[in-house]
């Protein structure tokens, strides 16, 4: 059996669901886990102006009351001329990926998620993105410098097999994020679609597995 996320690390509530999704693969560690980043404003080119961040702080605000995840609020607002492209940040997690391929992606994928929402760091910049992410896998004891980071990330491998995981998001159908797949037997079914808790997750899963 196996578990698929599928989240993108500049959603929020994928951000709030980083700790159920920890606690999840904690509580089952023979559960295999796949990450599949899903590119919610892949390509976007629309610039934050106050309406939008003010929307945006209103969602925040839902997901802090949901899951107790901390936000930065004041970085949000001090930004100008920024554009929600979510795809630098989904393609620095596949870059994680194919630099290490045994690393808990979850892991990285968390400490993308913490740079943007709570250090206020700028998970749009290439630069910024392979600092985060080759610290993120040399505290898991996998010596990455920040370079070979963003040679990897730059590359046109790391750009398509970004795309394949956003293809594979509108295969599965997902509606929003995050969501959760269970794979059986090479059949996929939908396990959770939006937030969850983890032990609304770990519940479905033994089910399963029963």
């Amino acid at each position: 059996m196996k578990l698929i996320f599928v989240g993108d690390p500049m959603c929020s509530w994928c951000y709030g669901f980083g700790k159920e999704m920890s606690a999840i693969a904690q509580s089952m560690p023979d559960l295999e886990v796949q990450v599949v980043v899903g590119g919610m404003a892949a390509g976007s080119t629309q610039v934050l102006d106050d309406a939008a961040k003010q929307f945006r702080l209103t969602h925040w605000a839902r997901v802090e009351q949901m899951s107790g995840a901390e936000f930065n609020r004041e970085a949000l607002m001090a930004r100008k001329d920024f554009v929600y492209d979510t795809e630098p940040v989904c393609r620095a997690v596949v870059a994680a990926r194919m630099l290490a391929p045994g690393v808990d992606l979850l892991k990285v994928f968390r400490a993308f998620q913490r740079a943007f929402y709570v250090d206020g760091l700028d998970t749009t910049d290439g630069e910024v993105l392979a600092e985060i992410g080759a610290k993120a896998i040399a505290e898991q004891g996998i010596a990455v410098t920040a370079d070979a980071f963003f040679e990897v990330f730059s590359s046109d491998e790391a750009i398509d097999a970004a795309q394949q995981d956003f293809a594979l998001t509108r295969r599965l159908g997902v509606q929003g994020f995050p969501s959760l797949f269970v794979e059986v037997d090479g059949k996929i079914g939908r396990l959770t679609s939006g937030y969850a808790t983890a032990g609304q997750v770990t519940r479905a899963l033994e089910s399963l597995a029963a």
